[in-house]
């Protein structure tokens, strides 16, 4: 009875090993690297009006009152002058305090809105997300 109880244990941590991805897993383990940072870059199509932008501007800023999974939110306009943007003119940075924050806030009904709202005028996107180093 003890065996199987052991062999049932051990089949169940093979699952959840199995469940997450490497990169996930060795940031999750890693006590030495910090938040969750989600880093998103937005390129509009060519012709929306600087009042769409704002719009989604709003509501994007609107997301951390909506979902407190958000830690922390920040953003801003290019304003480099090495001329390697790429067409991209906004950045927000939402930082997480683990990844599971971040699972929660992907499907939450007001990102979800978020999404739909900016969609449309969408060139591009890039996002990227890392933990935290020093």
């Amino acid at each position: 009875m003890n065996r199987a109880i052991s062999i049932a244990a051990l089949a169940l941590l093979l699952i959840l090993a199995a469940t997450m991805t490497p990169t996930a897993q060795a940031a999750d383990e890693n006590p030495a690297l910090g938040k969750l940072r989600h880093v998103v870059l937005f390129a509009w199509k060519e012709g929306t009006p600087a009042a769409k932008i704002k719009e989604i501007e709003d509501g994007f800023r609107g997301l951390p009152a909506k979902i407190p999974a958000i830690a922390d939110f920040e953003w801003g306009t290019d304003c480099s002058v090495e001329g390697l943007a790429d067409g991209f003119t906004h950045a927000f940075l939402v930082t997480f305090n683990t990844a599971k924050d971040r699972e929660i806030y992907l499907p939450h009904p007001a990102h979800q809105a978020f999404v739909a709202l900016l969609k449309p005028h969408l060139e591009k996107v890039l996002v990227i997300d890392y933990k935290a180093g020093k």
